[in-house]
Protein backbone atom coordinates (compact mmCIF):
# COMPACT_ATOMS: atom_id res chain seq x y z
CA UNK A 1 0.00 0.00 0.00
CA UNK A 2 1.40 3.55 -1.07
CA UNK A 3 2.40 5.51 1.66
CA UNK A 4 0.03 8.86 1.64
CA UNK A 5 2.20 12.05 0.88
CA UNK A 6 3.87 14.11 3.99
CA UNK A 7 1.69 17.38 2.66
CA UNK A 8 -1.58 15.12 2.60
CA UNK A 9 -1.14 13.67 6.68
CA UNK A 10 -0.97 17.26 7.81
CA UNK A 11 -3.67 18.30 6.06
CA UNK A 12 -5.56 15.97 7.63
CA UNK A 13 -4.13 16.69 10.62
CA UNK A 14 -5.13 20.01 11.08
CA UNK A 15 -8.48 19.70 9.56
CA UNK A 16 -9.54 16.86 12.49
CA UNK A 17 -7.80 19.28 15.01
CA UNK A 18 -9.40 22.31 13.78
CA UNK A 19 -13.11 20.14 14.37
CA UNK A 20 -11.85 18.28 17.40
CA UNK A 21 -11.20 21.90 19.29
CA UNK A 22 -14.96 22.83 17.50
CA UNK A 23 -16.15 19.87 19.38
CA UNK A 24 -14.14 20.68 22.50
CA UNK A 25 -15.80 24.13 22.19
CA UNK A 26 -19.30 22.88 23.62
CA UNK A 27 -17.94 21.08 26.68
CA UNK A 28 -17.07 23.38 29.68
CA UNK A 29 -14.14 21.55 30.44
CA UNK A 30 -13.05 21.57 26.80
CA UNK A 31 -10.83 24.49 26.92
CA UNK A 32 -8.88 23.47 29.99
CA UNK A 33 -8.98 19.38 28.62
CA UNK A 34 -7.37 20.62 24.80
CA UNK A 35 -5.17 23.18 27.31
CA UNK A 36 -3.76 20.48 29.55
CA UNK A 37 -3.28 17.29 27.36
CA UNK A 38 -3.34 18.33 23.77
CA UNK A 39 -2.05 21.45 23.42
CA UNK A 40 1.49 20.38 24.80
CA UNK A 41 2.49 17.76 22.49
CA UNK A 42 2.31 21.19 19.62
CA UNK A 43 4.68 23.02 22.25
CA UNK A 44 7.11 19.98 22.09
CA UNK A 45 7.19 19.73 18.35
CA UNK A 46 7.82 23.30 18.10
CA UNK A 47 10.22 23.69 20.55
CA UNK A 48 12.09 20.74 18.46
CA UNK A 49 11.92 22.75 15.15
CA UNK A 50 13.78 25.56 17.17
CA UNK A 51 16.55 23.21 19.01
CA UNK A 52 17.68 22.97 15.68
CA UNK A 53 17.13 25.65 13.63
CA UNK A 54 20.43 27.57 15.14
CA UNK A 55 22.82 23.97 14.55
CA UNK A 56 21.09 24.10 10.89
CA UNK A 57 22.35 27.26 9.92
CA UNK A 58 25.42 26.72 11.51
CA UNK A 59 26.34 23.83 9.73
CA UNK A 60 24.51 24.30 6.34
CA UNK A 61 25.64 27.82 5.71
CA UNK A 62 29.19 26.83 6.86
CA UNK A 63 29.08 24.06 4.20
CA UNK A 64 27.56 26.04 1.62
CA UNK A 65 30.36 28.63 1.83
CA UNK A 66 33.31 26.47 2.28
CA UNK A 67 32.16 24.47 -1.09
CA UNK A 68 32.79 27.89 -2.98
CA UNK A 69 35.72 27.92 -4.95
CA UNK A 70 35.04 31.55 -6.46
CA UNK A 71 34.30 33.81 -3.12
CA UNK A 72 32.94 36.11 -5.94
CA UNK A 73 29.91 34.32 -6.33
CA UNK A 74 28.97 34.93 -2.46
CA UNK A 75 28.75 38.04 -3.17
CA UNK A 76 26.55 37.68 -6.35
CA UNK A 77 24.30 35.68 -4.11
CA UNK A 78 23.84 37.97 -1.44
CA UNK A 79 23.40 41.21 -3.45
CA UNK A 80 20.72 39.50 -5.26
CA UNK A 81 19.04 37.50 -2.39
CA UNK A 82 19.36 41.79 -0.49
CA UNK A 83 17.62 43.05 -3.72
CA UNK A 84 14.60 40.63 -4.65
CA UNK A 85 13.67 40.61 -0.99
CA UNK A 86 12.98 44.25 -0.61
CA UNK A 87 11.72 43.92 -4.74
CA UNK A 88 9.01 41.10 -2.96
CA UNK A 89 8.75 43.28 0.37
CA UNK A 90 7.72 46.37 -1.92
CA UNK A 91 5.29 44.54 -4.18
CA UNK A 92 3.15 43.38 -1.07
CA UNK A 93 2.67 46.52 0.23
CA UNK A 94 1.73 48.31 -2.76
CA UNK A 95 -1.03 44.99 -2.93
CA UNK A 96 -1.96 45.79 0.18
CA UNK A 97 -2.63 48.98 0.06
CA UNK A 98 -4.62 49.04 -3.56
CA UNK A 99 -6.75 46.43 -1.97
CA UNK A 100 -7.82 48.31 0.69
CA UNK A 101 -8.19 51.42 -0.89
CA UNK A 102 -10.27 50.12 -3.25
CA UNK A 103 -12.43 47.69 -1.16
CA UNK A 104 -12.90 50.18 1.60
CA UNK A 105 -13.19 47.80 4.69
CA UNK A 106 -13.24 50.19 7.52
CA UNK A 107 -16.74 51.39 6.27
CA UNK A 108 -18.20 48.89 7.34
CA UNK A 109 -17.04 49.25 10.94
CA UNK A 110 -19.95 50.63 13.20
CA UNK A 111 -18.80 52.71 16.21
CA UNK A 112 -20.66 50.31 19.14
CA UNK A 113 -18.83 47.68 17.16
CA UNK A 114 -15.63 49.84 18.10
CA UNK A 115 -17.30 50.38 20.85
CA UNK A 116 -17.67 46.54 21.43
CA UNK A 117 -13.78 45.87 20.61
CA UNK A 118 -12.48 48.54 23.09
CA UNK A 119 -13.49 47.48 26.07
CA UNK A 120 -13.06 43.55 25.08
CA UNK A 121 -9.40 44.39 24.05
CA UNK A 122 -7.51 47.67 24.85
CA UNK A 123 -6.89 46.37 28.05
CA UNK A 124 -5.90 43.00 27.07
CA UNK A 125 -2.30 41.95 28.52
CA UNK A 126 -0.78 41.31 24.65
CA UNK A 127 -2.49 44.36 23.62
CA UNK A 128 -0.39 46.41 26.24
CA UNK A 129 2.45 44.30 25.84
CA UNK A 130 2.89 44.93 22.24
CA UNK A 131 2.61 48.78 23.04
CA UNK A 132 5.38 48.85 25.27
CA UNK A 133 7.56 46.67 22.92
CA UNK A 134 6.80 48.97 20.17
CA UNK A 135 8.13 52.03 22.36
CA UNK A 136 10.83 50.40 22.92
CA UNK A 137 11.84 49.64 19.20
CA UNK A 138 10.85 53.33 18.46
CA UNK A 139 13.61 54.72 20.98
CA UNK A 140 16.34 53.41 19.14
CA UNK A 141 18.94 55.00 16.25
CA UNK A 142 18.20 54.68 12.44
CA UNK A 143 21.06 52.18 12.14
CA UNK A 144 20.05 50.12 15.01
CA UNK A 145 18.92 47.39 13.10
CA UNK A 146 22.74 47.03 11.86
CA UNK A 147 23.94 47.65 15.02
CA UNK A 148 21.72 44.85 16.23
CA UNK A 149 22.87 42.65 13.55
CA UNK A 150 26.63 42.28 15.04
CA UNK A 151 27.03 39.76 18.15
CA UNK A 152 29.59 40.66 20.98
CA UNK A 153 29.51 37.19 22.10
CA UNK A 154 28.97 34.37 19.76
CA UNK A 155 27.63 31.85 21.86
CA UNK A 156 25.49 34.15 23.60
CA UNK A 157 24.01 34.48 20.29
CA UNK A 158 23.64 30.76 19.84
CA UNK A 159 21.58 30.65 22.40
CA UNK A 160 18.69 32.78 21.31
CA UNK A 161 16.26 32.03 18.51
CA UNK A 162 15.72 35.55 18.02
CA UNK A 163 19.22 37.01 17.03
CA UNK A 164 19.24 34.93 14.05
CA UNK A 165 21.19 37.69 11.97
CA UNK A 166 23.43 37.71 14.55
CA UNK A 167 24.12 34.00 13.97
CA UNK A 168 24.26 34.57 10.31
CA UNK A 169 27.01 37.36 10.49
CA UNK A 170 28.92 35.19 12.57
CA UNK A 171 28.78 32.04 10.45
CA UNK A 172 29.71 34.16 7.38
CA UNK A 173 32.61 35.40 8.73
CA UNK A 174 33.42 32.23 9.85
CA UNK A 175 33.19 30.17 6.74
CA UNK A 176 34.76 32.66 4.33
CA UNK A 177 37.80 32.80 7.15
CA UNK A 178 37.95 29.15 6.82
CA UNK A 179 38.61 29.53 2.88
CA UNK A 180 40.88 32.12 3.10
CA UNK A 181 43.21 29.62 5.25
CA UNK A 182 43.48 27.20 2.76
CA UNK A 183 41.66 23.69 1.67
CA UNK A 184 44.40 21.52 3.18
CA UNK A 185 44.28 23.34 6.70
CA UNK A 186 40.41 24.21 7.01
CA UNK A 187 39.63 20.58 5.68
CA UNK A 188 39.37 18.89 9.51
CA UNK A 189 36.56 21.80 10.19
CA UNK A 190 35.12 20.94 6.86
CA UNK A 191 34.65 17.28 7.46
CA UNK A 192 33.03 18.65 11.02
CA UNK A 193 30.53 20.77 9.89
CA UNK A 194 29.50 18.57 6.40
CA UNK A 195 28.79 15.89 8.73
CA UNK A 196 26.74 18.08 11.56
CA UNK A 197 24.77 18.81 8.34
CA UNK A 198 23.90 15.38 7.49
CA UNK A 199 23.26 14.61 11.35
CA UNK A 200 21.10 17.82 11.86
CA UNK A 201 18.81 17.21 8.46
CA UNK A 202 18.48 13.94 9.64
CA UNK A 203 16.71 15.10 12.99
CA UNK A 204 14.70 17.49 10.72
CA UNK A 205 13.43 14.52 9.07
CA UNK A 206 13.05 12.44 12.39
CA UNK A 207 10.81 15.60 13.59
CA UNK A 208 8.62 15.35 10.87
CA UNK A 209 7.45 12.23 11.76
CA UNK A 210 5.20 13.71 14.23
CA UNK A 211 4.29 16.80 12.17
CA UNK A 212 0.34 15.50 11.32
CA UNK A 213 0.18 14.59 15.30
CA UNK A 214 1.33 18.13 16.28
CA UNK A 215 -0.63 19.99 14.32
CA UNK A 216 -3.20 18.84 14.92
CA UNK A 217 -2.36 19.74 18.77
CA UNK A 218 -1.56 23.17 17.69
CA UNK A 219 -5.07 23.92 15.46
CA UNK A 220 -6.99 22.38 18.17
CA UNK A 221 -5.62 24.84 20.93
CA UNK A 222 -6.17 27.65 18.00
CA UNK A 223 -9.71 26.56 18.00
CA UNK A 224 -10.76 26.65 21.29
CA UNK A 225 -8.85 29.85 22.67
CA UNK A 226 -10.59 31.62 19.81
CA UNK A 227 -12.67 35.38 20.16
CA UNK A 228 -15.82 36.22 20.51
CA UNK A 229 -17.57 34.52 17.06
CA UNK A 230 -19.98 38.01 16.91
CA UNK A 231 -16.48 40.65 16.36
CA UNK A 232 -15.15 37.97 14.13
CA UNK A 233 -17.87 38.42 12.09
CA UNK A 234 -18.02 42.00 12.18
CA UNK A 235 -13.55 42.32 11.36
CA UNK A 236 -14.58 40.01 8.25
CA UNK A 237 -14.39 42.31 6.02
CA UNK A 238 -11.25 43.34 6.88
CA UNK A 239 -9.77 40.27 6.80
CA UNK A 240 -10.97 38.88 3.29
CA UNK A 241 -9.03 41.97 2.29
CA UNK A 242 -5.66 40.45 4.02
CA UNK A 243 -6.67 37.11 2.88
CA UNK A 244 -7.26 38.51 -0.67
CA UNK A 245 -3.89 40.30 -0.85
CA UNK A 246 -2.04 37.31 0.47
CA UNK A 247 -3.51 35.05 -2.00
CA UNK A 248 -2.84 37.43 -4.65
CA UNK A 249 0.79 37.21 -2.97
CA UNK A 250 0.90 33.85 -3.70
CA UNK A 251 -0.44 33.97 -7.32
CA UNK A 252 2.56 36.46 -7.73
CA UNK A 253 5.40 33.89 -5.99
CA UNK A 254 3.90 31.02 -8.60
CA UNK A 255 4.14 33.39 -11.94
CA UNK A 256 7.53 34.54 -10.98
CA UNK A 257 8.27 30.28 -10.49
CA UNK A 258 6.77 29.44 -14.11
CA UNK A 259 8.24 32.47 -15.72
CA UNK A 260 11.64 32.87 -14.96
CA UNK A 261 12.55 29.01 -13.23
CA UNK A 262 11.07 27.50 -15.51
CA UNK A 263 9.45 25.56 -13.33
CA UNK A 264 5.89 24.23 -12.50
CA UNK A 265 3.88 26.22 -10.45
CA UNK A 266 1.92 23.54 -9.25
CA UNK A 267 4.35 21.35 -8.39
CA UNK A 268 6.23 23.96 -6.81
CA UNK A 269 3.50 24.51 -4.37
CA UNK A 270 2.92 20.78 -3.53
CA UNK A 271 6.72 20.76 -2.80
CA UNK A 272 7.07 23.53 -0.14
CA UNK A 273 3.36 22.31 1.44
CA UNK A 274 4.50 21.11 4.50
CA UNK A 275 6.46 24.02 5.02
CA UNK A 276 3.38 26.22 4.30
CA UNK A 277 1.38 23.92 6.15
CA UNK A 278 4.02 24.05 9.69
CA UNK A 279 4.44 27.85 9.18
CA UNK A 280 0.28 28.34 9.36
CA UNK A 281 0.30 25.89 12.11
CA UNK A 282 2.85 27.47 13.97
CA UNK A 283 2.34 31.04 12.98
CA UNK A 284 6.51 31.41 12.84
CA UNK A 285 9.34 31.55 9.82
CA UNK A 286 12.51 30.85 12.50
CA UNK A 287 10.60 27.32 13.73
CA UNK A 288 9.61 26.32 10.02
CA UNK A 289 12.96 27.07 8.74
CA UNK A 290 14.90 23.73 9.26
CA UNK A 291 11.83 22.33 7.28
CA UNK A 292 11.90 24.93 4.66
CA UNK A 293 15.76 24.12 3.89
CA UNK A 294 15.25 20.65 3.43
CA UNK A 295 12.29 21.39 1.52
CA UNK A 296 14.05 23.53 -0.66
CA UNK A 297 17.36 21.43 -1.23
CA UNK A 298 16.53 18.01 -1.29
CA UNK A 299 12.48 18.35 -2.49
CA UNK A 300 12.92 21.06 -5.23
CA UNK A 301 16.77 21.01 -5.87
CA UNK A 302 18.18 24.57 -5.00
CA UNK A 303 21.94 24.07 -4.50
CA UNK A 304 23.00 24.32 -0.54
CA UNK A 305 25.49 27.48 -1.26
CA UNK A 306 22.11 29.37 -2.18
CA UNK A 307 19.81 27.95 0.33
CA UNK A 308 21.64 28.23 3.40
CA UNK A 309 22.28 31.49 3.07
CA UNK A 310 18.87 33.01 1.23
CA UNK A 311 16.44 30.95 3.37
CA UNK A 312 18.13 32.06 6.94
CA UNK A 313 18.30 35.47 5.90
CA UNK A 314 14.42 35.73 4.47
CA UNK A 315 13.13 34.00 7.81
CA UNK A 316 14.75 37.40 9.28
CA UNK A 317 14.49 40.13 6.81
CA UNK A 318 11.84 38.97 3.69
CA UNK A 319 8.13 39.73 6.00
CA UNK A 320 6.15 39.89 2.91
CA UNK A 321 2.83 38.74 4.27
CA UNK A 322 3.44 40.75 7.26
CA UNK A 323 4.20 43.47 5.37
CA UNK A 324 0.98 43.59 2.97
CA UNK A 325 -0.87 43.36 6.39
CA UNK A 326 0.46 46.42 7.19
CA UNK A 327 -0.46 48.40 4.55
CA UNK A 328 -4.26 47.01 4.74
CA UNK A 329 -4.38 47.46 8.72
CA UNK A 330 -2.93 50.83 8.94
CA UNK A 331 -5.20 52.03 6.14
CA UNK A 332 -8.47 50.33 7.56
CA UNK A 333 -7.44 51.51 11.04
CA UNK A 334 -7.55 55.28 9.33
CA UNK A 335 -10.58 54.91 7.84
CA UNK A 336 -12.41 53.62 11.02
CA UNK A 337 -10.48 55.96 13.62
CA UNK A 338 -8.89 58.35 11.50
CA UNK A 339 -10.23 59.43 7.81
CA UNK A 340 -8.36 62.80 8.03
CA UNK A 341 -5.02 60.93 7.81
CA UNK A 342 -5.78 58.67 4.43
CA UNK A 343 -3.38 60.78 1.98
CA UNK A 344 -1.34 60.05 -0.61
CA UNK A 345 1.99 60.86 1.41
CA UNK A 346 0.99 58.84 4.17
CA UNK A 347 0.83 56.06 2.47
CA UNK A 348 3.69 56.31 0.32
CA UNK A 349 5.48 56.63 4.26
CA UNK A 350 3.88 53.13 5.01
CA UNK A 351 5.29 51.92 2.19
CA UNK A 352 8.73 52.94 3.02
CA UNK A 353 8.13 51.88 6.63
CA UNK A 354 6.77 48.59 6.35
CA UNK A 355 9.83 47.76 4.21
CA UNK A 356 12.33 49.37 7.13
CA UNK A 357 10.52 47.59 9.51
CA UNK A 358 10.21 44.57 8.10
CA UNK A 359 14.04 43.89 7.98
CA UNK A 360 14.18 44.30 11.46
CA UNK A 361 11.13 42.16 12.86
CA UNK A 362 11.45 39.04 14.53
CA UNK A 363 10.24 35.76 12.80
CA UNK A 364 7.91 35.09 15.58
CA UNK A 365 4.13 34.73 16.00
CA UNK A 366 2.66 38.36 16.67
CA UNK A 367 5.51 40.45 15.98
CA UNK A 368 3.30 42.30 13.46
CA UNK A 369 1.22 44.28 15.55
CA UNK A 370 4.71 45.59 16.58
CA UNK A 371 5.43 46.96 13.40
CA UNK A 372 2.48 47.94 12.85
CA UNK A 373 2.35 50.45 15.74
CA UNK A 374 5.60 51.39 14.22
CA UNK A 375 4.48 52.06 10.60
CA UNK A 376 1.17 54.61 12.30
CA UNK A 377 4.23 55.96 14.47
CA UNK A 378 5.36 57.04 10.94
CA UNK A 379 2.59 59.02 9.62
CA UNK A 380 1.39 60.90 12.60
CA UNK A 381 -1.58 58.61 13.78
CA UNK A 382 -2.89 60.32 17.48
CA UNK A 383 -0.96 58.74 20.41
CA UNK A 384 -4.25 58.06 22.66
CA UNK A 385 -5.01 55.61 19.84
CA UNK A 386 -3.01 53.58 19.71
CA UNK A 387 -4.98 51.07 22.34
CA UNK A 388 -8.05 51.42 20.36
CA UNK A 389 -6.16 50.96 16.92
CA UNK A 390 -4.55 47.61 18.33
CA UNK A 391 -8.10 46.85 19.95
CA UNK A 392 -9.65 46.66 16.42
CA UNK A 393 -7.63 44.39 14.54
CA UNK A 394 -6.75 42.11 17.45
CA UNK A 395 -9.92 39.81 17.56
CA UNK A 396 -8.59 38.27 14.45
CA UNK A 397 -4.50 39.14 14.06
CA UNK A 398 -4.13 35.57 14.91
CA UNK A 399 -5.67 33.16 12.22
CA UNK A 400 -4.33 36.26 10.07
CA UNK A 401 -1.11 35.72 11.92
CA UNK A 402 -1.12 32.24 10.34
CA UNK A 403 -2.03 32.71 6.82
CA UNK A 404 0.72 36.05 6.83
CA UNK A 405 3.28 33.39 7.78
CA UNK A 406 2.40 31.05 5.35
CA UNK A 407 3.54 33.79 2.94
CA UNK A 408 6.41 34.82 4.35
CA UNK A 409 7.65 31.22 4.06
CA UNK A 410 6.22 30.81 0.43
CA UNK A 411 8.36 34.12 -0.06
CA UNK A 412 11.89 32.79 1.09
CA UNK A 413 11.24 29.34 -1.11
CA UNK A 414 9.89 31.56 -4.52
CA UNK A 415 13.54 34.07 -3.84
CA UNK A 416 15.94 31.31 -3.38
CA UNK A 417 14.50 29.16 -6.44
CA UNK A 418 14.98 32.70 -8.35
CA UNK A 419 18.21 33.70 -7.08
CA UNK A 420 20.00 30.10 -7.56
CA UNK A 421 18.31 30.13 -10.96
CA UNK A 422 20.45 33.43 -11.38
CA UNK A 423 23.22 31.89 -10.48
CA UNK A 424 22.89 28.44 -12.09
CA UNK A 425 22.59 26.55 -8.61
CA UNK A 426 19.25 25.29 -9.48
CA UNK A 427 19.71 21.77 -10.17
CA UNK A 428 17.54 17.54 -9.65
CA UNK A 429 15.65 17.23 -6.31
CA UNK A 430 17.03 14.50 -4.26
CA UNK A 431 14.70 12.99 -1.77
CA UNK A 432 16.27 11.16 1.30
CA UNK A 433 14.09 9.46 3.84
CA UNK A 434 14.62 9.16 7.83
CA UNK A 435 15.85 5.64 7.27
CA UNK A 436 17.52 5.54 4.19
CA UNK A 437 20.74 4.44 6.40
CA UNK A 438 19.00 2.04 8.84
CA UNK A 439 20.25 -0.79 7.23
CA UNK A 440 23.41 0.53 8.32
CA UNK A 441 22.72 0.49 12.46
CA UNK A 442 20.50 -2.81 12.46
Amino acid sequence: MRKLELHWQILIGMLLGIIFGYVMTGFDWGKDFVSDWIQPFGTIFVKFLKLIAIPLILASLIKGISDLKDISKFRNIGLRTIAIYIGTTVVAISIGLILVNLLQPGDGISEATVAKLERTYAGDQEVTSKLAQATQQKKSGPLKFLEDMVPDNAFSAFSDNGRMLQVIVFTILFAISMLLIGEKRAKPLKDFFDALNDVVLKMVDLIMLIAPYAVFALLASVVVTSNDPDLLLALLKYAGVVVLGLLLMITFYVVLVSVYTKKNPFWFLKEISPAQLLAFSTSSSAATLPVTMERVEEHIGVDKEVSSFVLPVGATINMDGTSLYQGVAAVFIMQVLWPEGLGLSNQLAIILTALLASIGSAAVPGAGMVMLVIVLESIGFPADLYPVALALIFAVDRPLDMCRTTVNVTGDATVSMVVAKSVGKLGDPHVEDWDDHLDEVK
